[in-house]
């Protein structure tokens, strides 16, 4: 009896499974007929409106929420889809099927974005979030977007919808999305290619925007390339790594987003390549600004408001470019004596004064030969805030060299070569030049040794002939002294003569 129940009871439990299934199967056909009749019988945007009611009544029932990021807000981009277009270009997983891949001119790689209708999981703070890119057919030439190069031919509208529990909303607004935002901003900042700006001086006063013309840089100099000594590559490195992070602190202490750095040393040390280096390490751009070339304050004004953010401003022997040595500049251009009037007090204006506010996240290099011929208003910390001296070359920049062009890190002319170079003054470009000339390693090392003995050689016998002649030149002026002397006790001797006569005269006409 028990067995006839429990086989009854089976019986009733599957006859109930294939009543499920069966009905489950007969609602699923019966939702793709509909669905194929109402997409070739209701208009597309009937459909939508029908399709956006199904999910407002579904929406009602569901914890989760989406949001709708379109391509263009009115006629202009719409900042937060573009970086979630780029942001996502990384996210993509080896699940995903489709990609769309481009490489603009401005970019040094490629770039990957989702492909129409592809959906894609992110995970932040251990919260999961659903992507996907919609791509919604416009049959209406009239609603394309002018902004929109690509609508005039494929003739879609294009959004990302992100969906996600209701509960993390603020976070999506407060913390996912800015996160979304300054991701992609670096990565768009590392992938672009590399510009240098200078003046286009008959285009200044026309739009900004043409104010500096470019071309690419392809600078091969970075930090692990320079002959610098390693504490002071450091130094550079994490001071520029500090900087691009405290946009939030220079706001909140009232200054200006920017650093300022002096670069200074003989000829040869390495200035130019330094700046490349560091334009390579942040991917900034580089404005090289010729100050000889303005007439006024206001063309350098009207520069810097031209530039872009994150980028470098080069002014290369500032020394030279405009009497800076001290204030009578100003004074000279006030009188009309100077054609050039780009003054002091304009410059430290544009680095520190109120118009160095007119952009952000910038940097500002000097370069000189001679330190002591500056302005001291220019050198103090606010406008140049890092001094660093590029001095000749010492034995760990030679090391760095004989690495970059001989591809070796030791040798047995290496103690030799370095003890010469701590007691010659000789540049990191004449040990790069002498490591160029030779066929083969020891040939090249045994003529680098060559070279820095003549150059010793010649260095001292320079000194002697320095010494000799200031030795000359001092006995010059003793001599010179000694006759003023003599000169001066005949002259007065003469004068005690002139008084005792006069003297007498006076007394005889008494």
């Amino acid at each position: 009896m028990a067995s006839f129940f429990s086989s009854s009871t089976a019986d009733s439990h599957l006859a109930t499974a294939k009543t499920v299934l069966s009905t489950a199967a007969s609602v699923a056909a019966t939702a793709m007929v509909i669905r194929s009749v109402a997409s070739d019988i209701l208009p597309e945007e009937l459909r939508h409106y029908v399709t956006g009611g199904i999910r407002s009544v579904f929406s009602r029932f569901s914890s989760e929420l989406t949001m709708v990021l379109e391509e263009f807000d009115g006629l202009v981009n719409n900042q937060i889809y573009e970086a979630a277009e780029i942001y996502l270009g990384s996210r993509i997983s080896p699940s995903t099927q489709r990609l769309k891949v481009s490489k603009p001119d401005t970019d040094q790689s490629f770039i990957l974005t989702m492909e129409r209708n592809e959906s894609l999981t992110d995970f932040f703070n251990g919260v999961k979030f659903n992507w996907i890119l919609v791509c919604r057919q416009v049959e209406s030439r009239n609603l394309h977007n002018p902004r929109d190069l690509n609508s005039t031919l494929k003739s879609e509208v294009r959004s990302l919808e992100l969906t996600f529990h209701k509960k993390h909303k603020d976070m999506v607004l407060n913390t996912y999305l800015p996160f979304i935002i300054e991701e992609a901003k670096s990565m768009k900042q590392e992938s672009k290619a590399l510009r240098i700006f200078t003046v286009d001086y008959q285009n200044m006063y026309g739009n900004f925007s043409d104010a500096w013309v470019g071309t690419n840089l392809d600078h091969p100099a970075t930090f692990d390339t320079l002959a610098l000594d390693l504490d002071v590559k450091e130094f550079v490195m994490e001071d520029l790594k500090r900087f691009v992070k405290r946009k939030d602190y220079y706001r909140k202490v009232g200054k200006a987003w920017k650093r300022g750095y002096l670069l200074y040393g003989p000829p040869g040390t390495g200035k130019s390549s330094l700046i490349a280096a560091m334009a390579n390490y942040l991917h900034f751009d580089i404005y090289d600004l010729e100050l000889t070339e303005l007439n006024c304050n206001s063309e350098l004004r009207r520069l810097l408001i031209a530039m872009a953010n994150r980028s470098i401003l080069v002014v290369e022997d500032i020394d030279c470019t405009i009497d800076f040595q001290d204030r009578m500049a100003e004074s000279r251009v006030a009188t009309g004596n100077n054609s050039k009037q780009v003054t002091l007090s304009g410059l430290l204006n544009f680095v520190d004064g109120l118009w160095s506010s007119c952009g952000d996240e910038r940097i500002i290099v000097f370069t000189t030969n001679h330190k002591d011929k500056l302005d001291p208003a220019l050198l103090r910390p606010g406008r140049m805030d890092v001094h660093i001296h590029m001095s000749y070359c010492t034995p760990c920049g030679f090391k760095q060299l004989a690495y970059n062009y001989l591809r070796i890190k030791q040798h047995s002319l290496f103690g030799e070569i370095e003890e010469a170079i701590q007691n010659t003054q000789v540049t990191p470009a004449e040990v790069a030049e002498q490591l160029l000339k030779g066929s083969d390693i020891d040939t090249t090392l045994k003529q680098l040794v060559d070279f820095l003995r003549k150059k010793k050689e010649s260095q001292e016998l320079e000194a002697k002939r320095k010494e000799e002649q200031e030795s000359r030149e001092k006995e010059e002026q003793q001599r010179k002294q000694i006759d003023g002397g003599d000169k001066g006790e005949k002259f007065n001797k003469d004068d005690d003569d002139d008084d005792e006569k006069k003297s007498i005269v006076e007394l005889n006409t008494n």
